[in-house]
């Protein structure tokens, strides 16, 4: 293997990232910078300061200042110039696409207009095409720690938006927060024509990923782990060609995994699933994109083919069309051909 420089082939690897929370994308450089901006208070007095406190040892721990970071944000130029910061990293990292997740309630629970977040998101996602080259698509994500009644109201505040809104997907304290609590706002949700997501198996059981799939009726899962606790819910996701959206430096962050060596990345690929590579929160995880890749794949001793066919799997499982897959596709092989 000593002739394969996999750290080369990582870097210039065509690849899409389907798992991006864009508020978790917030560096403390640009925390500083637009808190500075609106006048707003922040509990940290350097950049340096506001990385210690982007160490945690758990779910919650990184939601209580993921929550607080996100306090910021309040222009549509402040989620425009979060978005474009993010963009700009991932083209760095030879991305083509992205489908990023968005958490409404953590601003309008501010007094944000939904309108202004949108916009500011949905502006920088045109340019980063335009001007970077990046396809993506947009999924509204309700926090399963607040109830049905206000992941409704949510739904209804998008509604005049839903031309720049893909799909919906459901984000924050997974445990004790069954998918089944949101059967039917995920239900209206489709009836307009939305696509379906849900986190899930991620520190909740392989119960809730069975949940996500025969009450949301999910499209894709994101992470997904615990679900190889489960002979046959494996089975079901193979049989049913679900993508799994999988977040290496996120999982060893919030202690998911105890070491990414252990990590059962390679496992889902054994096992006929198709898993994918993303960062998550990479502000807070440590990491973008060829980050993770190279974390896992050094980890787990990933060899050439296997990086394809993650490449290749984080294409055939976004929504791009046949055709934009088809050329995907064919760039990751031209890419390969040359190692």
């Amino acid at each position: 293997m000593s002739h394969f420089d996999r750290a080369a082939f990582i870097a210039g690897l065509p690849k899409a990232e389907l798992h991006l929370h864009l508020e978790g994308s917030l560096e403390p450089e640009l925390m500083f910078e637009l808190a500075q901006r609106n006048q707003i208070d922040i509990p940290f007095k350097s950049v340096e300061e506001v990385r210690a406190a982007y160490r945690f040892s758990n779910l919650q721990d990184f939601l209580d200042i993921y929550y607080q970071g996100a306090g910021v944000l309040i222009t549509e130029q402040d989620f425009y110039d979060l978005t474009m910061a993010y963009l700009t990293k991932v083209a760095a990292d030879a991305c083509r696409h992205v489908e990023v997740f968005f958490d409404p309630q953590t601003h309008t629970d501010r007094g944000i207009d939904i309108g202004i977040v949108i916009s500011g998101i949905s502006r920088a996602l045109a340019d980063g095409q335009a001007h970077l080259g990046i396809s993506s698509k947009l999924i509204l994500c309700f926090l399963r720690h607040l109830d049905e009644e206000a992941a409704f109201a949510t739904l209804t505040a998008a509604e005049p938006y839903l031309d720049k809104i893909f799909g919906v997907g459901l984000d924050s304290s997974e445990v004790g927060h069954p998918p089944s609590k949101f059967a039917r706002v995920f239900e209206a949700a489709r009836a307009k024509g939305l696509h379906l997501f849900a986190h899930a198996g991620e520190e909740g059981p392989p119960a809730y990923v069975w949940e996500a799939l025969d009450l949301l009726k999910i499209d894709r899962i994101d992470h997904g782990n615990r679900a190889l606790e489960d002979d046959a819910l494996v089975a079901r996701i193979a049989q049913d060609g679900l993508t799994l959206t999988v977040c290496p430096l996120s999982n060893l962050s919030l202690c998911v995994v105890k070491d990414l060596k252990a990590h059962p990345l390679r496992t889902m690929l054994e096992k006929g699933l198709k898993a994918t590579i993303n960062s998550d929160d990479p502000a807070y995880f440590g990491g973008y994109l060829n980050t993770n890749w190279l974390a896992i794949a050094e980890a787990l001793d990933l060899k050439k083919d296997e990086l394809v066919t993650l490449a290749q799997n984080s294409f055939s499982g976004s929504y791009l069309t046949a055709a934009e897959k088809q050329a995907h596709a064919r760039a990751i092989t031209d890419w390969a051909a040359r190692f």
